[in-house]
């Protein structure tokens, strides 16, 4: 016989291995039998009756101590339950805690990237001019500014005014235009008149010389 089927067949008879079964069928054997023995003598009864109370002893032992074995397993089985319960809320709070970090490390990496950005704006800010000095650059800025619209003002004072002036030219112009050219028409007039009248003195001349042709 082997090893497994050896143990195979303890467990078989002997339940949970601790021999409980064995030692109640042994007493159950020695009660029946000390009930029937009729030919013993009182001390080998008292001797059965003796050795049945240390087995009933024994039974009763195995029994305590199976009750405790199995108040201690429900007790391991609740203190686990607890520890389940435990680890359970643990992995929650795990997870609270992590997402929290999460929040935390995306506030971090926005309030450093904040950060950064004003770093920069400061830079850019410290290398501009201060309030005061850019306030009177913009006092002088202003006040060229209203020099500026004051020539400018003048300009086109003077420039409406030479406007005006070459208006008054101009129209002047056209009036020695016409009246050029009612000189001129005059002037052709008395030319005309002048020629006529030298043809006219002309032409007596013209005949006086045949006549003294004749005579000489």
């Amino acid at each position: 016989m082997g090893d497994e089927d050896v143990i195979r067949r303890r467990l078989l008879i002997d339940g949970d291995g601790t021999g409980d079964d064995r030692r109640l069928n042994v007493l159950l054997k020695s009660f029946i039998k000390w009930c029937n023995a009729t030919s013993e003598s009182p001390g080998e009864s008292q001797v059965a009756h003796d050795r049945m109370l240390a087995q009933l002893a024994q039974c009763e032992f195995a029994v305590a101590k199976s009750r405790h074995s199995a108040a201690m397993s429900a007790a391991e089985l609740q203190n686990y339950e607890n520890l389940s319960r435990q680890i359970e809320t643990g992995i929650e709070a795990a997870k609270r805690n992590i997402e929290s970090t999460k929040l935390e490390f995306q506030h971090a990496k926005t309030v450093r990237k904040n950060r950064i950005e004003y770093d920069v704006l400061a830079k850019v800010i410290n290398e501009q001019p201060d309030r005061k000095e850019t306030d009177e650059k913009l006092s002088q800025l202003r006040r060229e500014l209203g020099s500026l619209e004051e020539t400018r003002e003048q300009l086109e004072r003077k420039l409406d005014m030479r406007r005006k002036q070459f208006h008054v030219l101009v129209a002047s112009i056209h009036q020695l235009q016409a009246m050029l050219d009612d000189n001129e028409s005059d002037d052709i007039i008395d030319v005309s008149l002048e020629a006529f009248e030298d043809d006219v003195k002309i032409l007596p001349t013209v005949k006086q010389e045949p006549e003294t042709m004749v005579i000489e």
